[in-house]
Order: C-alpha cells, then sequence, then structure tokens
C-alpha cells in the first residue's frame, strides 16, 4: 500500500504542472475571451432592451397622443355643432323678425287699403247722393214736363 500511495503521489506530483496549467489558461481566457464575451453580451442585452423601452414609450407617446387627438377633434366638433345650432337659431329669430315685420307691414297695408276703401265708398255716397238728388231732379222735371205738355 505504501507503494501504490508512493505510486500516486508521483501521478499527482506529474499532474501539478497540468492542473497549474489548466488553472493558467482557465483564468487566461476568463480575462481575455469570456469577460469581453460578458461585455459584448451584456451590451447587447442592454441595447435590445433599451430599444424595447424606446419602443414601449413611443407605442405610450402615441396612445397619449391619439387620446389627445380624439378629445380635441370631439371638442371641435361638439364647438362645430354648437356653432351650427347657434346660427340656426340666429337664422330661425332673423325669419321670425323677418315674418312679424312682413305682417307689421300687411296688417299696415290692409289698414291704409280699408281706410282708402272706406274714404271711397263715403266719396261714392256723396257723389251717388249728389247724383241721385240730381237725376231725382231731372226726372221729376222731365215728367212733369211730359204731363205739361
Amino acid at each position: 500500500m505504501d507503494s501504490m500511495l508512493h505510486a500516486l503521489g508521483g501521478i499527482l506530483l506529474r499532474a501539478v504542472p497540468t492542473f497549474l496549467l489548466v488553472i493558467l489558461l482557465h483564468f487566461y481566457l476568463k480575462s481575455i475571451f469570456f469577460k469581453p464575451l460578458e461585455k459584448v453580451l451584456h451590451q447587447r442585452y442592454e441595447a435590445t432592451q433599451g430599444a424595447r423601452k424606446l419602443a414601449e414609450q413611443s407605442l405610450q407617446q402615441a396612445a397619449a397622443k391619439t387620446t389627445q387627438y380624439e378629445t380635441e377633434l370631439r371638442a371641435a366638433k361638439a364647438a362645430m355643432y354648437q356653432a351650427q345650432e347657434q346660427l340656426h337659431k340666429q337664422l330661425q329669430e332673423s325669419e321670425a323678425a323677418a315674418v312679424a315685420e312682413a305682417r307689421t307691414r300687411a296688417g299696415a297695408a290692409v289698414k291704409l287699403a280699408k281706410t282708402q276703401l272706406a274714404a271711397d265708398v263715403e266719396t261714392a255716397k256723396t257723389s251717388l247722393s249728389a247724383d241721385s238728388e240730381s237725376l231725382a231732379d231731372q226726372i221729376a222735371e222731365t215728367i212733369l214736363r211730359r204731363n205739361a205738355a
């Protein structure tokens, strides 16, 4: 057993340089290859995550602007409808005022026409009355002349 341990010690002693070489290779690869690779992978991850975050922010901003646009559009439509309604009311009021004015003028014209007609009737009555008396006198004179003759 002693020889076995001695042989095992020899093997281990010969394996120490290989072990040290593997450890040195591990640290060398870690510092030269894996750290830069990890750094590049980390930068890539940050870049993709940053791009995703920027995309999400852009989508949120677009959604906010869309909401704002829709709100402003609704407000503009409401203002337009309100202005149309106000214009419609003004037109109705103008129309009503024009109709009232036309009625007033028509009433005044009718009243004036009635007054003129009444005056014409009075004039005609007076004229007829005067003419009827004159005609009556002429008829009576004509009849009396015939009878006297």
